[in-house]
């Protein structure tokens, strides 16, 4: 049984080097997900793959099925879940390039639906969401990232706002005091749902740009891209060095 599953967000819309098995097209009750689940081997080890954004990126952060998403990998037996992240780094240390492991997350997106648990219910459900990420897969990137000889920071708290537009320099201001390192658009409702279905879900977030404040200029689509594009190359040299290890 493939016990991690990878969900690729913007950069990652494919898994280069993975040695495709099978690929699956999967219903479910919330309907279709972002793409086709993708099953194969890399670097030696079974593993599944999603792309977020579908496989043309062409689904916005507000208009992903993230219920379908996650339905999906459940029940196709998964136990850990990767998630892949680009964000926008508020503190100065949170520079393009950085890879950041983080383990708490404030909510600031609306409308979407966050929960399977609203409909013909016997009685309310509530889950733990004191610490949002999964320990034992977090603590598995760290050390996939000391193999690899790669620089990371391994706590940060993680802001996801709605989107697709990008944040104005005083919503940044505002995330900052909340205490906020890195934003995003993409956490929530991911990680929640992942939660109620008891998977084990961790993020590797990618800063790709400065923050709406915190660089000179304005932020562009262009800069974004190249640091995708260079950053990208760390994620997969940890996902090579983390896989072995779950």
């Amino acid at each position: 049984m493939t016990s991690v599953a990878i969900i690729g967000g913007t950069g990652l819309a494919a898994l280069h080097g993975l040695e495709i098995t099978h690929r699956e097209i999967m219903q479910t009750p919330f309907g279709e997900p972002s793409g086709i689940l993708t099953r194969g081997r890399y670097c030696g080890h079974d593993v599944m793959f999603l792309p977020r954004h579908g496989a043309g990126h062409n689904i916005p952060p507000h208009k992903v099925n993230y219920r379908a998403n996650i339905w999906v990998l459940k029940e196709a037996g998964v136990k850990n879940v990767i998630a892949v992240n680009a964000v926008g780094g508020i503190h100065a240390d949170m520079s393009p390039g950085c890879l950041v492991i983080p383990d708490q997350i404030i909510d600031y997106t609306w409308s979407r639906t966050n929960t399977f648990f609203e409909d013909s219910l016997s009685t309310v459900v509530h889950v733990d969401f004191t610490e949002p990420y999964c320990e034992v897969v977090r603590q598995h990137l760290i050390k996939g990232a000391r193999k690899a000889d790669l620089a990371l920071i391994d706590q940060a708290t993680y802001g996801a706002t709605q989107g697709p537009r990008l944040e104005t320099a005083a919503e940044v201001d505002r995330l900052e005091r909340d205490g906020c390192d890195i934003v995003g658009m993409t956490g929530m409702p991911e990680a929640v749902l992942a939660r109620e279905l008891d998977l084990c879900y961790a993020s590797v977030s990618l800063v790709v740009n400065r923050a709406a404040g915190r660089g000179t200029g304005a932020i562009t689509m262009e800069e974004i891209e190249q640091n995708l594009n260079s950053g990208m190359q760390q994620v997969r040299r940890l996902l090579e060095y983390t896989i072995p290890l779950i």
